[in-house]
């Protein structure tokens, strides 16, 4: 593959030369390969470019990479299942049901220390919280516990969630490129009940989400969906 004038400069279009070279073993398992200043040399573009190039494939499971001792394509790469983030509404409304949404809580406030953890922040600047019910038919869809770090995005403190959820605001306005997903089932509290009308007791999926783009962390949040939910992904 050549790369010419007009997309050397672009992450993606490194990452795709690096995967084609895995995949014809130009680059064979455990093979260590060239430093990203050499590589960035090669594309005619910054080192950062290479760098959040290669981060992707590292996530992906295709290159091991340690400090000090280079990158390497893995011996035995990693079939992961790949997740977006979902528009809620595109969602609902793909089930052929009616949409709604209400903000329950929105205010800035200091996280709690495994949010402040999640999103390496220092504990003393207030950021975006945020409680959000996603309803289908008029009925509780997902309840979404959502911290912002409206450091690292600024816009997102004036914007006003009327015509666009706080889930579709970030997914339209903020590009993501990388995060972890957490799943976990839990019994239904007597407030989350309430919120979701369901049972006390009853068992909920719940995930928990957070998103960067490149070295920032953007949000952490928690969806609780209503009893009976299903999640679909492919690998």
């Amino acid at each position: 593959m050549l790369v010419t004038d007009d997309d050397r400069k672009t992450w993606q279009t490194v990452q795709d030369e690096v995967r084609l070279r895995i995949s014809q073993r130009v680059w064979k398992p455990g093979d260590l390969i060239p430093h990203e200043a050499d590589l960035a040399t090669e594309f005619g573009c910054a080192r950062a470019t290479v760098n959040r190039a290669l981060r992707g494939l590292a996530d992906a499971g295709l290159l091991e990479r340690r400090r000090k001792a280079g990158t390497r394509v893995a011996l035995n790469p990693v079939r992961r299942a790949e997740f977006s983030i979902p528009v809620i509404r595109e969602e609902i409304e793909g089930r052929g049901q009616r949409y709604g949404y209400k903000i329950f809580l929105r205010e800035m406030r200091v996280p709690p220390p495994d949010v402040q953890a999640r999103l390496q922040l220092d504990g003393t600047q207030p950021i975006l919280h945020l409680q959000t019910l996603y309803t289908a038919d008029n009925r509780p869809y997902v309840f979404e516990t959502r911290w912002i770090n409206s450091i690292a995005v600024p816009d997102v403190l004036s914007a006003e969630f009327e015509k666009l959820s706080p889930n579709e605001w970030l997914v339209r306005e903020v590009a993501f490129d990388g995060g972890d997903f957490t799943f976990s089932g839990i019994a239904a509290t007597e407030q989350e009940a309430a919120v979701l009308g369901c049972k006390l007791g009853e068992g909920l999926l719940v995930l928990d989400r957070t998103t960067r783009q490149a070295d920032r962390m953007i949000t952490s949040v928690r969806l609780l969906f209503h009893p009976g939910y299903r999640m679909h992904t492919r690998c």
